[in-house]
């Protein structure tokens, strides 16, 4: 016996899942430390678990033979997983920050909320996020949120997406889009004036512009009608549905032909100043059901 303690030592060895993970020299010291790890306490930490806890027994091995607690040790740590319960400011329904702690979040949310109240309806609310530091260790950052910048960006966006609606609904008329001016240039008689060259009102807008200048389609439609008209010289007329038609009056050339479809920003003709003009320009008239209105509701305002 005295020569048995002579050359060896009782050490406990550690397996893990069936494996030799090494020796340690105090078993209740080295649980101590196991302990440790799985009761290890972080912000928003539900739990640690280790997959395959180490087992033990008693064994004589030789004095020159090494302990080794902490590879073992190491060994479990990484083996660990731990879960959290985090907290997840969302803007829109979309996750934008996480937090550890619900009352942060909600101080967020409320201040975003305040702050922005005045401006325009926003959806900032919390949700909850269970993850764990194998399942994504970028969820884990805990980081203080500031959500000005974004929510300020999604702000003009939304602002962006109400001047596009309402740049819309200020070119529809009776539910068709005019989304293109014909030409670009000098309005010189508006829709409504009483002058020499014609003794009724204008029934249209006349935009002055050097001869030959493209002439755009105003929106998707057909041709209804190209060739030489009385008092309009060259002109095409076309039908959008609904009862909305468009002039394109004293041109210098056509471009379609009757019973063409045309999409909005064809080049339908050209500036000229046929019939009844006295300079290049586009004569330009929308129709409500048959109905002369001013393009400038729609167009050119």
């Amino acid at each position: 016996m005295i020569v048995i303690l002579f050359k060896f030592n009782i050490v406990c060895e550690v397996t893990i899942a069936g494996e030799s993970a090494g020796y340690v020299a105090n078993k209740d010291e080295f649980e101590e430390k196991v302990n440790e790890i799985i009761n290890k306490e972080e912000e928003a930490k539900l739990y640690t678990t280790i997959e395959n806890m180490p087992e033990y027994k008693l064994k004589l091995v030789e004095k020159s033979e090494e302990t080794n607690e902490e590879t073992i040790l190491a060994k479990l740590e990484d083996s660990s997983e731990t879960t959290y319960k985090l907290y997840a400011v969302t803007l829109d329904g979309k996750e934008k920050t996480v937090l550890a702690s619900l009352e942060e979040a909600e101080k967020i949310v409320d201040e975003m909320t305040e702050k922005y109240e005045d401006d325009l309806e926003l959806d900032i609310g919390i949700v909850d996020v269970i993850t764990t530091d194998k399942e994504d260790e970028s969820t884990v950052k805990v980081a203080k949120a500031n959500l000005n910048e974004e929510i300020e960006q999604r702000i003009d966006e939304i602002e962006k997406e109400i001047a596009e609606q309402k740049e819309i609904e200020s070119h529809t008329v009776n539910g068709v889009y005019l989304e293109v001016k014909p030409v670009s240039g000098i309005i010189t008689s508006r829709f409504g004036n009483r002058e020499s060259i014609r003794s009724y009102g204008h029934t249209g807008l006349d935009i002055a512009a050097p001869a030959g200048t493209p002439i755009k389609a105003a929106a998707d439609g057909t041709v209804t009608f190209s060739g030489y008209s009385g008092g309009y010289g060259y002109v095409v007329k076309m039908s959008h549905g609904n009862g909305i038609e468009t002039y394109y009056g004293h041109c210098s050339a056509l471009y379609v032909s009757t019973g063409e479809k045309v999409k909005a920003g064809d080049t339908i003709a050209a500036v000229g100043s046929t019939g009844n003009s006295t300079g290049n320009h586009l004569h330009f008239e929308v129709r409500v059901n048959g109905t002369e209105v001013n393009p400038q509701n729609y167009l050119y305002n």
